[in-house]
């Protein structure tokens, strides 16, 4: 790619999705789903590319059952070890041309209630009570022990990709690529809670029956979870992600 001019996918709706287009071609980038009159299509297939951008959130989750047409790169996603700033899309296409990148990969999150496929999820797994500051009791587990039980608001399961966002705002770690999953308390009932950092499957389970919890998939409602039917986080397929070189010196 080294010397050439990156062809970029650009995934999102609206003026962020057509502004980062435009910021791509002017620092020399090729946008392959750009529309005659400049806007960009989210609509067009795209066989071929070097980069896939991901404008927000709701663009970058669509991957969690969408295959991209090539590595992803995060774009003002509040999850994501390189999301990059608006004002920092023309650096990433530079990088792309030089070469200065390199890809990791995320796991996609399979989720499964009481043996019933619920979903999946790239960033994170939540259970939270329907009512503000109702308490349950939650437990997580994987196939060697019950880790533990605790009363809280709900919990999240992160990836490392989505550990940069809601896990870390309520106290979580911020994973390195492959590494694992995080499990976090949300508002535990306690003064001092606990994080656990696992290797899939982990599995969690509403340990109380008294009040309505549900499933959440990134940031989509999935379903209501009933007290004690297991709910299993396992591997499915994995995304890749771009990440620049110069940021990670240290480790190559």
């Amino acid at each position: 790619m080294s010397g050439d001019a990156p062809v970029i996918v650009v995934r999102g709706d609206g003026d962020d999705a057509n502004a980062v287009a435009e910021s791509v071609a002017a620092a020399g980038g090729v946008v392959a789903n750009r529309s005659d009159d400049g806007a960009v299509d989210p609509d067009a297939a795209v066989a071929d590319a070097d980069a896939v951008f991901a404008v927000g959130e709701a663009a970058l989750f669509e991957f969690a059952t969408a295959d991209p047409a090539a590595p992803i790169l995060p774009i003002a996603c509040t999850v994501g070890h390189q999301s990059v700033s608006h004002a920092d899309v023309a650096d990433a296409v530079r990088a792309l041309r030089t070469g200065a990148v390199r890809t990791v990969e995320h796991p996609v999150l399979t989720v499964t209630v009481d043996g019933t496929l619920a979903g999946t999820a790239l960033a994170d797994v939540t259970l939270m009570t329907d009512e503000p500051a109702r308490i349950s009791e939650y437990a997580v587990s994987t196939p060697a022990e019950r880790v533990d039980s605790f009363r809280a608001d709900g919990v999240v399961v992160a990836t490392p990709l989505g550990s940069h966002g809601y896990a870390r705002g309520v106290g979580g770690p911020i994973l390195a690529p492959e590494t694992g999953v995080v499990a976090v308390p949300i508002s535990p009932y306690t003064t001092r809670s606990d994080s656990w950092v696992h290797r899939l499957p982990v599995t969690l389970s509403v340990e109380r029956d008294e009040a309505s919890v549900t499933l959440i998939l990134d940031d989509e409602e999935a379903r209501d979870v009933p007290a004690y039917a297991p709910i299993e986080l396992s591997v499915g397929d994995d995304r890749l992600f771009l990440q620049f070189l110069e940021q990670y010196d240290d480790s190559s």
